[in-house]
């Protein structure tokens, strides 16, 4: 029994095929090769969501739920905003960049007056603001008119970009703790991914 065990197919795990674990953020090729799909094919709701998304660094449920009033407080746009997260009640700092104001301004212009106040209102449910799985799925569809998977990137992907990139410039994990709205560090070194390796790295930049 023992030698018929040698030649016994092992079951296939359930993962098999599937991509697992953290969704990887985008690198700046990426984000402008989205950006210029999204101007070319002249779909200014999704380049607004977009660039917001990217700048406002916030999960998936609390993008979705961003009112005109956060952003452009008195009919003008200031250069930052904060938002409470629903998870954890904590306030959420974020820069609005030049791209994104001027894909906001040309948003809310064909937007138009509405009766409520939403930032990005569904299309399907008269006064309720899209989904988080209408956004899932715009991801998706931005993903694929790049060329790339899929199932390798997410609405995560979106909220780790700009952290991932400030860290690898700076190595300053409270900057990203903050931008992040994480309560604990450790929340953050986990989010973003960050091993030994990462840390002799930064160590190596600062040898005296």
């Amino acid at each position: 029994m023992a030698q018929l065990d040698l030649f016994r197919v092992p079951p296939s795990p359930w993962n098999m095929g599937r991509i697992v674990g953290a969704k990887p953020p985008f690198k700046p090729k990426h984000i402008w090769a989205i950006r210029h799909h999204l101007k070319t094919e002249r779909r200014v709701r999704d380049l607004a969501l977009f660039n917001c998304a990217i700048d406002a660094k916030l999960r998936a449920s609390d993008l979705v739920r961003l009112r005109v009033s956060d952003v452009m407080p008195g009919g003008s746009f200031r250069d930052r905003a904060v938002v409470i997260q629903q998870k954890t009640g904590r306030p959420v700092p974020f820069e609005i960049t030049e791209p994104t104001r001027d894909a906001l301004v040309a948003w809310i212009a064909k937007r138009g007056r509405r009766g409520d106040d939403w930032l990005f209102p569904s299309r399907s449910r008269r006064g309720d603001h899209i989904t988080t799985r209408q956004y899932s799925r715009l991801v998706d569809q931005w993903v694929s008119a790049i060329g790339l998977e899929p199932k390798a990137f997410g609405t995560h992907s979106l909220r780790r970009t700009k952290v991932a990139l400030l860290y690898k410039q700076t190595g300053n994990l409270r900057a990203c703790q903050l931008l992040l709205g994480h309560r604990k560090i450790e929340s953050t070194v986990r989010y973003l991914g960050i091993d030994v390796d990462d840390a002799l790295a930064l160590a190596i930049q600062a040898d005296l």
